[in-house]
């Protein structure tokens, strides 16, 4: 891989990264406060490319200029010394070829570069789903305070912010109301629904679920990782996580219709 194949993988790789945090792609990767910084990334590997065809081309004229000069010297030494010159001639031929035998070559391994640029390019990764849901703990932590609900019913939640009135306000700006979240369904070893949305601290490496029981008028038959709008009312009732005891509180369901995974998979907000 010479210097112009790299510029190209490192061009290809940063047009995909400004591509990924220009569009919806980005997040199935990272949360929506951290694009900016993945377009300046991408912006940079982008720059990083042109400078270095820049810099090659730049290098390879300078070449010219000083094999122009030594041509030059090379003819004037020339006049008065064939023999000489022959001699050397034939020892810098083999000299030439015996470079160009053992040319020294970028390991072929670098290419190896290209995969991740490929995988980016042609495949988008699914969102964590039910079976990370069902095998790591919950990450519902006591918020630091409880916004005001609008007024108006069904009011929008998020899940995680329904999960934490629920769980650490005991329901107190719930009760008499009616929401309305957005989740994946997820389904334990004994077959308890559970409404589930991953939590971001910066990207999909560390997601953990957040997670509400579904009681009430729950559908007759849920397959796992199918996403469904609920609406319904505050339940008193609780359970503990089987992973790390963590507390799962539970909605009352009143109606429940699937939807399309939201463009926005992951909850880093607390926002639907």
């Amino acid at each position: 891989m010479n210097r112009h194949a790299q510029a190209a993988v490192l061009f290809l790789l940063g047009a995909a990264v400004v591509h990924a945090a220009a569009t919806d792609l980005a997040l199935r990767y990272v949360k929506d406060g951290l694009r900016p910084l993945l377009l300046a990334s991408g912006v940079v590997l982008v720059a990083a490319a042109v400078a270095t065809v820049w810099y090659e081309h730049r290098g390879g004229a300078t070449q010219e200029g000083d094999g122009g000069q030594e041509g030059q010297e090379g003819h004037e030494n020339h006049v008065g010394q064939e023999g000489h010159e022959n001699h050397v001639g034939q020892e810098g031929h083999e000299n030439h070829v015996g470079q160009e035998g053992h040319e020294d070559h970028s390991p072929r391994v670098a290419w190896l570069l290209t995969l991740p640029l490929l995988t980016l390019i042609l495949i988008a990764p699914p969102a964590l789903g039910s079976y990370s849901a069902t095998h790591t703990g919950t990450a519902l932590q006591e918020p630091h305070g409880y916004a005001t609900l609008p007024d108006g019913d069904p009011v929008r939640l998020g899940l995680t912010d329904y999960a934490g009135r629920a769980a650490y306000d005991h329901g107190r700006t719930l009760r008499g109301r009616t929401v309305k979240v957005t989740g994946f369904v997820a389904l334990d070893g004994e077959g308890t629904p559970y409404l589930v949305r991953m939590t971001l601290n910066c990207c999909a490496a560390d997601a953990r679920p957040v997670k509400v029981g579904l009681t009430g008028r729950v559908p007759p038959v849920l397959q796992p990782d199918t996403w469904l709008r609920v609406t319904g009312t505050y339940s008193a009732q609780r359970a503990e996580d089987p992973v790390n005891e963590g507390p799962i509180p539970f909605l009352r369901v009143a109606r429940a219709e699937p939807i399309p995974e939201p463009e926005q998979p992951y909850d880093d907000s607390g926002g639907d």
